[in-house]
């Protein structure tokens, strides 16, 4: 069972003008739970885990995040699509009809912070509507010692409120729901939708503006791990590249499992205090540290039960954004605290669905830049009415909704820490092997796991590679536990001149994707591109 915490020291919220609110401060997971199951909300699945479902959102909502444009973000954010900006009056007014709107009602507030590096922490207040987002914030901050709380001074404040609708007309918004960042007031305010992947991507978002601006240090959307000499690991990529499953290597310590930052003493530290894995197709076989994670404290989001509770992980009717939020401590081999040093290998994961791109390959600084600013995998075929090719997905620095500075920002630091620490950079494609989406097969787990450990024991240092023709990327002609012929993506197509085409289709698209980003690269990235 969840082992219950609770607190009984009260707070009020009038300071934040939330009036006659009543008030449930820092309840346990287990009081969450039964708050949840009590309000209709959720149910208790075979695994114990709470389950719910997130409503009209099953997602996060890109075109719905605003930052508030004032005399600090002005010149520093990367103003366009992925940041748009938001008037600071409108804000206001908006934040008072949150507030308004809160008020009165039951809420659930947690103090909790993020950094595991208290050099770098920083304290959230987070004020819900419904107990189960106030479950997740737990399972997904720090979670601070009780006699902490006493003293407790937030940095940040977020207010959270999945039934309050904004009217666009008025607000400012685009649509109802909405996810706005104030770096002035240090307050994010999220309302219209109960997706709770919104409340953590808020924060990541804030400290991937204020780390690099004030704490030079370079915030990351990765997982990490460390092994047993104590080298660190990092793995950037995309939803369904694998990041997750990759990271949680039963011979190496996993520090977490998607936002860290990488300081200029060359240590790395986790934002979290939990894991929010996706659920599809999961198997106790291929997953097991996620599958045993599913347990009492544990939240499964818009999964399909039956009528005994169980889970039925193949079902995408709600969505294909299944998940799972539970503390990191639900991981049996786990680095604590969360931080690393010595980061030796970093690999970028992609699910190439065009099958050109090598299982494995190892980057100069200029490609592990290139690579880096592109952020590619690719949507497969049938996922929308109509499509029947692989979609290219780029999205920079591997985290692009989350990144309020310009891509070369985050990439000049990580170039000069990759230099600095002496790191090797791989690119790992999970994606196709044998031909592309509908054609080939999806490359192995097993054949994935030997070639990231083969990199991690340095037996990839002495063995022959050769070049790509059309990427450029160096490939190893062989690799312990890894059938030969899979290296090198032209040998496992049968029409050779088709596995050509498609493959400078694709580093056009590269070529294309990078366009926008050419007049801020220096030489070095630029010869990163593909040569074909």
């Amino acid at each position: 069972m969840v082992e219950n915490t609770h607190i009984t020291k009260t707070i009020s919220l009038e300071d934040y003008g939330i009036t006659k609110a009543k008030v449930h401060y820092q309840l346990s997971p287990e009081e969450l739970q039964e708050e949840t199951i009590r309000l209709g909300q959720g149910v208790e699945s075979s695994f114990g885990a709470l389950a719910v479902n997130t409503g009209e959102f099953t997602g996060r909502s890109p075109k719905d995040r605003f930052i508030v444009k004032d005399e600090i973000t002005e010149d520093k954010v990367w103003w366009g699509d992925i940041n748009i900006p938001f008037d600071p009056e409108k804000f206001d007014k908006l934040y008072k009809k949150v507030a308004d709107y809160l008020g009165g009602r039951e809420v659930y507030v947690r103090d909790a912070y993020a950094c595991a590096d208290n050099k770098y922490r920083l304290n959230i207040r987070v004020v819900n509507e419904y107990p189960w987002s106030n479950m997740f914030a737990y399972n997904m901050f720090l979670r601070p010692e009780e006699e902490e709380l006493d003293s407790f001074k937030e940095d940040w404040l977020i207010l959270n409120a999945p039934g309050f609708k904004a009217n666009p007309e008025v607000d400012g918004t685009r649509q109802e729901n909405f996810a706005i960042l104030n770096f002035k007031k240090k307050i994010a305010i999220i309302g219209g939708t109960g997706y709770t992947g919104e409340i953590k991507k808020g924060i990541f978002s804030a400290l991937n503006f204020v780390l690099p601006v004030y704490k030079n240090t370079l915030p990351m959307h990765c997982s990490a791990n460390v092994g047993e000499d104590g080298d660190t690991a990092i793995f950037f990529g995309l939803s369904g590249t694998g990041k997750t499953t990759l990271s949680a290597d039963p011979e190496r310590r996993l520090i977490g499992d998607d936002e860290h930052g990488w300081t200029a003493e060359n240590t790395i530290f986790n934002f979290e205090g939990g894991c929010y894995a996706k659920v599809i197709n999961l198997s106790e076989e291929n997953e097991p540290d996620i599958y045993h994670a599913i347990k009492p404290g544990a939240i499964l989001e818009n999964v399909v039960l039956n009528e005994k509770g169980e889970v039925d992980f193949a079902n995408t009717s709600i969505t294909q954004n299944t998940r799972v939020s539970y503390p990191i401590s639900h991981i049996n081999n786990i680095q604590q605290p969360s931080r690393g040093e010595n980061p030796k290998n970093v690999f970028f994961l992609t699910a190439d669905a065009f099958g050109v791109l090598p299982p494995i390959s190892k980057l100069t600084p200029g490609q592990a830049a290139y690579h880096f600013i592109s952020g590619y995998t690719a949507k497969v075929a049938g996922t929308e009415a109509g499509v029947d090719e692989p979609i290219p997905s780029f999205s920079a620095c591997f985290g692009a909704p989350f990144m309020p500075l310009h891509p070369t920002k985050y990439a000049e630091m990580l170039s000069a820490k990759m230099k600095d620490a002496g790191v090797n950079v791989w690119l790992v494609n999970t994606g196709w092997t044998g031909g592309p989406y509908g054609v080939g097969s999806r490359m192995k787990l097993k054949y994935t796991r030997e070639m990231i450990s083969s990199a991690l024991e340095g037996k990839l240092e002495d063995v022959e590679y050769e070049t790509h023709e059309i990427f450029g990327l160096q490939m190893p002609k062989t690799c312990e536990g890894v059938p030969s012929e899979i290296l090198n993506p032209k040998n496992t197509w049968k029409d050779k001149e088709a596995y050509d085409k498609k493959a400078r289709e694709l580093a056009g698209f590269f070529k294309k994707n990078f366009s926008k980003f050419e007049e801020y690269a220096n030489d070095e990235i630029m010869n990163g591109a593909p040569i074909g």
